[in-house]
């Protein structure tokens, strides 16, 4: 390819910011897209990294990273993650350029479910992970409608994903319809991208002001380092019960994952209120721990911050930002709800049980047949078919299909006959 038909990341001057926010593929894209034109944030730079090179022309932000351009040509990755994933491991080196400089913390985001985010994300996250910045991964679970194969491929690049970070917001796209229905979708899909801009802000404000009660990057550190899920909100009250809402809408963003907010294992708080007489009080700063804890219960780390606003917009109103970590994994089968018929999702080092072909004694024989990550796919019992997709569909319902180091004792004991709801009649000769 000619050097002329690659965009070369271009605009990298020299920053103070030491937080980066990356979106990858075309979901990612459009949310630093809808930050950098909409939203005011000081305090971090801004990169849109694709396949694609028309997307990234017709973009206003300045720091562009093709992808992929070798492998690619420019065009987008067909919805095929391992494309996606092999254009990010070409383009390595222009990744970890821009990451460079001053860079302590990342956000990468992208819209789970096609080709380029879903496998370039991944991939991104981890070269940052590995350089020792402070990774957030911020993504989107693709709409019902949009179709099975689109839901796994968003499951499988979330597992992903979150090999690779220290922290995961996952925002829940099928509650667009859910909230915000009877909107126009040119002001509906943008909620979605509030979602991160709060994200960002809360982190930078929390850098960037010194507070009365000071929390600063190192306490950020403390909370995400390693913590798995995430949530991040951001409230604002105003009147005789400003703590409590203030609270509540911190807590309580409709896109965001339904978590049992009991299960946060670390929460920090940073407040910012006015330096005259409708300022903070002591009893309010008892009170929003009080309130907090209420929803979160006993936190491990607890961590609270209180910043003075000196431009007088806050008119007597409180603000809260709170960044809670350390929820489950788990819980994202609550997140994306919908029945996937015979598909069983394989967490960990899982292998493919399947029947030898040959004679019917050799077909009573079972065998493990190890997948690597590479070769991770879809795999059809008795077939040769892989996707890109880390699960196992079987044509008829499995008998087991389980994790490697799961205990399986309880089942072991007892007889197969006892373990069906109905048995085939035997006829006796």
């Amino acid at each position: 390819m000619d050097d002329k038909d690659i965009i070369a990341p271009y605009d990298w001057v020299k920053s103070e910011n030491i937080i980066k926010v990356i979106g990858v593929g075309g979901g990612g894209c459009n949310a630093v897209e809808h930050m950098y034109k909409v939203e005011d944030i000081k305090g971090a730079d801004f990169i849109v990294c694709n396949t694609d090179k028309q997307a990234l022309r017709k973009s206003e932000v300045p720091c562009k990273i093709q992808i992929g351009g070798e492998l690619t040509k420019g065009l987008g990755a067909g919805c095929d993650p391992l494309r996606g994933r092999k254009a990010a491991l070409e383009s390595q080196e222009d990744i970890k350029e821009a990451l460079g400089g001053k860079t302590e913390m990342v956000f990468v985001t992208c819209g789970m479910g096609g080709g380029t985010g879903t496998g370039a994300a991944p991939v991104i996250a981890d070269i940052a992970h590995k350089i020792g910045l402070l990774t957030v991964g911020v993504v989107t679970v693709p709409f019902e409608d949009e179709g099975y194969e689109s839901m796994s491929r968003a499951i499988e690049g979330i597992h992903e994903m979150e090999k690779c970070v220290d922290s995961l917001l996952i925002i829940n796209n099928q509650k667009l319809y859910e909230v915000y229905g009877d909107l126009p979708i040119h002001e509906a899909f943008p909620k979605a991208d509030e979602v991160l801009a709060t994200a960002v802000r809360g982190i930078t404000e929390i850098i960037m002001d010194t507070g009365y009660i000071n929390v600063d990057f190192a306490d950020v550190r403390t909370v995400m380092k390693g913590s798995g899920m995430a949530l991040m909100g951001s409230g604002r009250g105003t009147g005789e019960n400003r703590v409590e809402e203030a609270v509540e809408q911190a807590l309580s963003s409709p896109l965001l994952n339904d978590f049992d907010l009991k299960t946060a294992r670390n929460v920090l708080i940073n407040i910012r209120t006015s330096r005259d007489e409708s300022g903070l009080s002591t009893r309010e700063l008892s009170e929003i721990a009080q309130c907090i804890q209420k929803y979160t219960g006993n936190a491990q780390n607890f961590k609270r911050g209180v910043v003075y606003d000196e431009s007088g917009k806050l008119n007597g109103d409180l603000c809260i930002t709170i960044i809670a970590t350390g929820f489950s994994m788990s819980l994202l089968p609550q997140i994306t709800k919908r029945d996937r018929g015979n598909v069983i999702i394989i967490d960990e080092d899982y292998v493919s049980l399947s029947l030898r072909e040959g004679s019917d004694e050799e077909q009573e024989t079972v065998s493990l047949q190890p997948i690597t990550a590479d070769e991770a796919g879809r795999q059809i019992i008795g077939k040769t078919a892989n996707t890109n997709i880390r699960n196992f569909h079987f044509d008829e319902p499995p008998i087991l299909a389980v994790s490697t180091g799961t205990d399986l004792s309880a089942l072991e004991n007892t007889p197969a006959i006892k373990r069906c709801n109905w048995t085939q009649p035997i006829e006796v000769a």
